[in-house]
């Protein structure tokens, strides 16, 4: 398994320096047979795998009202023992908003290390991200016990004092592969 997420991992260019650290970084934890998965939840261990998937239609994409992190934030959840992160999204789209994901590009685009924030502050997620295929006429069907609400935000618009400190240079990447 843990060849299967290097392998993912590895897939990524960096965009700059800092990815590139994390990506490095992230290889390291991998190889230094650190349990990568969260056995007890919400922090055991205080380092665990994370996937993100942005829901993106054109220069828009969707956000949730995070209840526990306070933050609008992307999709995403913790990817489980023995889970590829690739299928943490599958499994997270369908219990997050009710759908069938569709992979807008279909490897990972990048990588973050952050310490969490809100009720759950105090450990690590490596968030792995992915891109998928929103339709913004759609109305979904979202997790309401995790989400106060979600939204549609042109790229443009976003809160970026109000959500992961890393989304602006997500987008940077994002909108400069699609």
């Amino acid at each position: 398994m843990q060849n299967s997420i290097k392998s993912e991992i590895n897939s990524i260019t960096p965009l700059d320096a800092k990815e590139k650290k994390t990506q490095e970084e992230i290889i390291e934890w991998i190889d230094s047979g650190a349990e990568l998965f969260r056995i007890k939840k919400p922090d055991v261990p205080t380092k665990h795998l994370v996937s993100y998937f942005v829901v993106v239609d054109g220069d828009y994409i969707l956000l949730v009202d995070h209840k526990k992190a306070h933050l609008w934030l992307p999709t995403g959840g913790h990817v489980e023992p023995n889970e590829r992160p690739r299928d943490t999204v599958v499994r997270e789209v369908k219990e997050e908003l009710n759908i069938e994901g569709q992979f807008l590009i279909e490897k990972p685009i990048f990588l973050t290390s952050t310490q969490t924030v809100g009720t759950t502050a105090g450990h690590t997620d490596v968030c792995i991200w992915y891109v998928l295929k929103g339709d913004r006429n759609i109305k979904y069907d979202y997790d309401t016990s995790e989400f106060n609400q979600i939204r549609w935000f042109h790229r443009d618009e976003i809160p970026f004092n109000q959500t992961d400190p890393e989304l602006p240079r997500f987008l940077d990447k994002l909108y400069s592969k699609i």
